[in-house]
């Protein structure tokens, strides 16, 4: 499929709203964009360039489904002299229901993104049934993310399981597992998605990798984010670290570190995301009501967590949403949504998907290097995914989320998009 590049339409009915897009990138337009650091406690500061190019090159909304989880990970083509082989894979949404993934499609691109094989569907990753209190439940695998294993060369895939009642409901209690899945490059293919085997079932009963960013250490050991229920019963979630090993194709739990949480009448903490940095591990929690971020020497145990804040002290505004990190040599990014911008009108100000470059000795983010990846036309972009394609281009991949009904009229209509960041100096930790 080739690569689409949509003008985004303006609506005269939403002038003010329209006029703060007015200042962002439209599709296939690149721009260059602020000096990435600030001088602080006397060092001087990197400048990092960079350009961002907003491509589409596919859509699906038919009124009941669309796509989400739109995440890439790519297979080195060593020797070949290519481009990396780019693996998309998408779950569709059901849209009379919340969290409802009845199939998961896939699609390739051999030259980085300039033709897409159509998307189809990846029967090895498809739903189950279950025999649970001897009732037949359907199990879907959710919120997979793959990534390049360097080690190994292989493209592992982490997500959670997601287990339904007989009628397609998301219930609580409920078994929950990190699941992963393992693309075979020769043939194309997905391997059958498999369970990671947690220690202390009670504890670990309810818990994934749902959304959760991993980050791959140099012996090839994996920092695997995972959210759990310590309590079955109870309404706080939790979140930690879980070293694995993950060798002949197996991916196996290790240990785990500091059990992080928080004491509200909220949901808790939830879909953590883990990064390296200049040899400091960060990590980025949602909640329902701040984004929530700290720092571990070790990548298992970490400082108290604070509210995500820009450099001038105010909030940054993140709620009840993912983020997730980009990481380039010369500096630190986080990926993230929040309110504040003229976007009131979309489900959780989920729209549109902001950049900005991370202080990492403060651990907030520098406002006047914010910019807009992706602008918002109603359908929520919080579910979303980061792909290091190349140490010199970065990779947002997302879909519109089509709920709730009615976000079309912004001009949504279920398009999946590719935001590019290509880097003006090449990313020295990339590397396959």
């Amino acid at each position: 499929m080739s690569e689409n590049k949509s003008e985004f339409k303006n609506s005269e009915t939403k002038t003010e709203r329209r006029s703060f897009l007015k200042t962002t990138l439209i599709s296939g337009i690149s721009f260059l964009c602020l000096p990435m650091c600030v001088a602080t406690k006397g060092v001087k500061p990197i400048e990092v360039k960079y350009k961002i190019s907003l491509n589409n090159p596919t859509r699906f909304y038919d009124g009941k489904s669309c796509f989400v989880h739109s995440r890439a990970g790519i297979v080195s083509r060593d020797g070949e002299d290519l481009p990396p082989r780019v693996v998309m894979t998408m779950s569709t949404q059901d849209l009379s229901g919340s969290d409802v993934y009845k199939s998961t499609y896939g699609m390739e691109t051999d030259d980085l993104g300039q033709s897409w094989t159509s998307p189809s569907v990846v029967d090895r990753l498809a739903p189950r049934y279950e025999i649970v209190n001897r009732e037949k439940h359907p199990v879907a695998l959710g919120d997979f993310w793959p990534k390049w294993h360097k080690n190994s060369k292989t493209l592992l895939g982490t997500g959670h399981t997601v287990f339904y009642t007989p009628e397609w409901k998301v219930t609580r209690p409920r078994p929950r597992h990190p699941a992963y899945a393992i693309y075979n490059e020769e043939k194309r293919l997905w391997s059958k998605w498999k369970k990671l085997v947690m220690p202390d079932y009670k504890r670990f009963h309810d818990c994934g990798a749902g959304s959760t960013q991993r980050y791959d250490e140099k012996e090839g050991t994996i920092l695997l984010p995972l959210a759990f229920h310590p309590d079955p019963l109870g309404q706080n979630g939790s979140v930690t670290i879980a070293r694995c090993s993950f060798i002949n194709k197996k991916l196996e739990y290790m240990e785990h570190g500091d059990e992080i949480s928080i004491d509200d009448e909220t949901r808790g903490l939830y879909e953590p995301s883990i990064t390296c940095y200049k040899e400091k591990y960060f990590l980025t929690i949602r909640h329902n009501f701040h984004g929530y971020v700290t720092s571990s020497g070790d990548g298992l145990h970490f400082d108290p967590i604070k509210i995500w804040k820009f450099d001038d002290g105010s909030e940054l505004g993140n709620y009840n949403t993912q983020q997730h990190w980009v990481t380039h040599s010369d500096g630190l990014f986080l990926i993230y949504t929040r309110k504040g911008a003229n976007n009131d009108h979309v489900f959780r100000h989920r729209a549109p998907l902001f950049i900005g470059q991370v202080d990492p000795e403060n651990l907030c983010i520098i406002r006047e290097t914010e910019q807009i990846l992706v602008p918002e036309r109603g359908a929520r972009l919080g579910n979303f995914g980061v792909t290091e394609v190349s140490p010199k281009e970065t990779w947002i991949t997302v879909s519109e989320w089509m709920q709730p009904k009615g976000v079309e009229k912004y001009g949504s209509d279920g398009s999946l998009w590719v935001a590019k960041i290509k880097w003006n100096k090449p990313n020295k930790l990339f590397s396959v």
